[in-house]
């Protein structure tokens, strides 16, 4: 395993916990589809730094490129995780942790593809 993959998953899992734990805190105060996005909104800066600083730290692009780009992808994962996520919720009627824990998984490799050759491309 590479680095650059062991950082990905490192950063992935402390980003997934902080997405799950804010979701989790949020859900009984509002629809669970908002507050997967919160979640999202909370774990993307955890993502983003962890991203930069060590699964991709030696990237040939700017603070600023990565951001967006990164920026791009994670709503690109997101909008898959968004999606999973309801289909599981509502249409197969699982626990919500459980749900989300499965996008979160479903949205992961799609994230490290962009990010490993966009967002944070060598």
């Amino acid at each position: 395993m590479s680095a650059s993959t062991f950082w990905f998953l490192v950063v992935g899992a402390a980003a997934a916990v902080t997405h799950m734990g804010v979701f989790a805190l949020a859900q009984a105060h509002m629809w669970p589809e908002l507050a997967n996005a919160l979640g999202f909104c909370v774990a993307f800066g955890v993502s983003f730094a962890g991203h930069r600083l060590l699964s991709f730290k030696d990237a040939g692009t700017s603070v600023t490129t990565s951001l967006r780009r990164f920026g791009i992808t994670a709503l690109a994962g997101f909008a898959s995780n968004e999606i999973m996520f309801v289909v599981l919720l509502r249409g197969l009627a699982l626990p919500s942790l459980l749900a989300l824990f499965l996008a979160l998984v479903f949205a992961a490799g799609q994230t490290f593809v962009l990010s490993r050759f966009w967002a944070f491309r060598r």
